[in-house]
């Protein structure tokens, strides 16, 4: 399913260091050097990778069960590891359908992870850009029913578009699509939180790898404009529906759940 002379692994990828500090396989030595490094200046990072992985569950969680979405449209998937968003829709819903967009050719070759869907259910794949929501849309229709109410998934996607308003308008189109009681799961790293993350992310910026920004909280929450915020609204994320036991120290990573009136 893709070809692996599109990856060089010569220099880090992010959705491999990503990958390396949720504790997967799929990276190489260049990406846990880096991710090394980078846990080196601010350890932190760890939490903050299965934090963000863990509000993706109980986002998803909470939009099965109590909102009765069945429908996923997930963008800029990452690397599949544990507890993918179709293995935690269909293990509450088996007739939830997924969508997975992400271009990156890494991904590509590792997405046969992604399809594998109970047989009520349906799961699909598109080598699409965070960069064309219209033909995202397009595609996503063709296994999701876009006249039903869905939930578009932005997990840790946004940051890698540098320029906020472009960021912005890639939300809005990709909402516009969506009909009334869809929902918007969104989770980025934050500043003004965890000065270390902060320094430790723009020294990582510096290194010539593709860059991540970290935007201000009260950004983050713009991104939910015009959409009904899910109690207690945009929060770090291990303050957001909190599992009984689980940490509740806030951190870097902001994140909520929006309704489309």
């Amino acid at each position: 399913m893709g070809a692996m002379t599109d990856i060089d692994t010569s220099v880090p990828h992010s959705a491999r260091i990503w990958n390396y500090w949720l504790g997967g396989k799929d990276n190489y030595p260049v990406d846990e050097a880096a991710g090394d490094a980078y846990t080196a200046v601010f350890p932190g990072i760890v939490t903050i990778a299965r934090s963000s992985r863990a509000f993706l569950g109980r986002s998803i969680r909470h939009l099965v069960r109590e909102a009765g979405v069945r429908q996923f449209l997930d963008v800029g998937t990452g690397l599949p590891t544990v507890d993918n968003t179709h293995e935690v829709a269909q293990r509450l819903a088996p007739e939830s359908r997924i969508v997975y967009v992400d271009n990156d050719p890494l991904v590509l070759a590792h997405a046969r992870a992604l399809l594998t869907s109970t047989p009520e259910g349906a799961t699909a794949y598109e080598p699409i850009s965070l960069h064309e929501p219209e033909k995202i849309l397009a595609a996503a229709g063709g296994t999701l029913d876009l006249s039903r109410p869905t939930a578009l998934i932005l997990s840790g996607i946004l940051g890698h578009v540098a320029d906020y308003e472009q960021a912005r308008d890639l939300v809005r189109r990709l909402m516009a699509g969506l009909p009334s009681g869809s929902y918007l799961s969104l989770n980025e790293g934050s500043r003004g939180t965890d000065p270390a993350y902060e320094q430790a992310q723009d020294a990582y910026n510096e290194t010539g790898a593709v860059p991540y920004i970290l935007r201000p909280v009260e950004q983050i929450e713009a991104f939910f404009e015009g959409l009904e915020l899910v109690e207690p609204g945009v929060v770090s994320v291990p303050l957001w529906h909190p599992e009984p036991g689980g940490p509740t120290e806030p951190i870097g990573q902001h994140g909520g759940l929006g309704r489309k009136p």
